[in-house]
């Protein structure tokens, strides 16, 4: 059985902090999000002091006690930063050692003269799809961004050309593909196997990725035809180009917290008892933290001594890579603060009510209560898991075959529209170097694309399956 995330775990423990009705929380949402736009977009205010004030004039609206709103933000905020913040860190610290060892030169180089200028696009979303498969998205940002940049760069691309397939290939991985932990949360739920899952989820996401990653990025890189942002690449002399770990040694490090993630993933299904030790060790092993951290560590000796670093260059290393990412971490973490106070506030639990009245579809109805539940709260954790709960009902009188097709339902709504009130808004647009009117026409309409041609594939797989 998968570990729900702290974050679910207290959305679904807390009482809501207003009593508002449905109209005044849908008002409150509206005028939440509104000010932050506004803010951004119009008066020019930084998005981490947008966020604070969108939250708060969400909770006014919505009739919750000002210090309960602050206490919802600031709890949002904190579990944001003590979990997506330590990542970025920890990823920027890798990526900061990857870039200056010239280990991502390294793997740049040989991506260039493997695949030509015209199959970049389709490499970079098959690596995310690869390395997205066992962990989080934020962690597969961090992980790929230092590549996805100076591939970008180097080739002389459109920085959407590269990063909206690399996007695609780790958004489709979140939603759609088990073992990960958002797909494997709605089998637990709904009682679905988890092999027939897998295999058309596989079917469902291959088609996603292509149509939102490459496809797609024909017509991001015209709409936002914008360079990589400098302050993300470290500038590099021709000492350091002179010496260089090696593709394989590069490799392998950035994929080792992928592989002691996917180990952990495994592990859980396989053994499937949270007493066992084996299982026990490997939730330690495989976690975020521990699997980045390793790989940070294990970076010092594997790319710093064939570049011929000293203990203090390595230290300099891994000081002056904290300084670019202070800025997205508060962001992000005020973005988790913002959905912290909407689902506090009882939106998500308004959306589930609503939608028990709908007479559609099950798989079209678990489609909507997700992607609902996505736009309303931001978090496609709080989506799968909610939504999953409410259609699971509906799963016992269904054959193997379409209880993996209601999973993948409410993976793929999840996904819908990310926007300001998603933390990984606020990530793709810091590092990618964009406004928020970018962001929503690239990022925003690729998740949207993802989500609406899952269902369309799991619409179509019902009636032949």
């Amino acid at each position: 059985m998968p570990h729900l995330s702290a974050e679910m775990l207290a959305a679904d423990a807390t009482a809501p902090i207003t009593t508002a009705g449905h109209a005044q929380l849908g008002i409150a949402v509206l005028a939440g999000i509104a000010v932050i736009v506004l803010l951004i977009t119009k008066f020019k205010l930084h998005a981490f002091l947008s966020l604070i004030i969108g939250s708060l004039v969400l909770g006014a609206v919505a009739g919750a006690p000002l210090d309960k709103a602050i206490a919802s933000f600031s709890t949002g905020l904190g579990t944001t930063v003590a979990g997506t913040g330590v990542l970025i860190a920890l990823g920027a610290v890798l990526g900061k050692l990857l870039a200056d060892s010239g280990g991502a030169d390294q793997i740049v180089d040989t991506i260039l003269a493997k695949a030509g200028r015209r199959a970049m696009p389709w490499a970079m979303v098959l690596i995310a799809g690869v390395v997205g498969l066992p962990i989080f998205f934020e962690v597969g940002i961090v992980l790929l961004i230092p590549v996805v940049l100076l591939v970008a760069k180097r080739g002389n691309f459109s920085l959407m050309r590269i990063g909206i397939p690399a996007l695609a290939g780790l958004s489709v991985m979140h939603g759609l593909i088990p073992p990960h932990p958002g797909p494997l949360a709605a089998i637990d739920a709904v009682k679905a196997n988890l092999g027939v899952t897998l295999a058309l989820g596989v079917i469902i996401a291959i088609p996603a990725a292509i149509i939102a990653g490459p496809l797609f990025s024909r017509y991001a890189a015209r709409w936002v035809d914008i360079a990589p942002p400098e302050k993300m690449i470290p500038e590099r002399t021709s000492d350091d180009l002179a010496k260089r770990p090696g593709f394989g040694i590069t490799l392998a490090t950035v994929l080792l917290p992928v592989v002691m993630m996917l180990a952990k993933a495994l592990v859980d299904v396989v053994v499937d008892n949270p007493a066992h030790t084996v299982q026990r060790v490997f939730d330690v092993v495989g976690s975020p933290l521990i699997a980045l951290l390793t790989a940070v560590v294990v970076a010092m000796v594997t790319l710093g001594r064939p570049a011929g670093f000293t203990r203090g260059r390595i230290a300099a290393t891994v000081e002056s890579s904290l300084g670019p990412i202070a800025g997205v971490v508060l962001i992000v973490g005020a973005g988790g603060g913002f959905k912290q106070t909407l689902v506090d506030s009882g939106v998500g639990q308004m959306i589930l009510e609503v939608s028990r009245h709908w007479n559609i579809s099950s798989l079209l109805l678990a489609w909507l209560i997700a992607v609902a539940i996505r736009l309303a709260t931001g978090s496609a954790t709080v989506a799968t898991i909610s939504a999953a709960g409410l259609v699971a009902p509906l799963a016992a009188e269904m054959s193997t075959t379409h209880a993996a097709l209601l999973v993948l339902a409410i993976g793929a709504g999840s996904l819908f529209f990310s926007h300001v009130n998603d933390a990984g808004f606020w990530m793709v647009k810091e590092y990618f170097g964009m406004n928020v009117a970018q962001t929503l026409k690239t990022w925003s309409l690729m998740e949207t694309l993802i989500s609406v041609v899952g269902i369309l594939g799991v619409l179509g797989l019902s009636l032949v399956v």
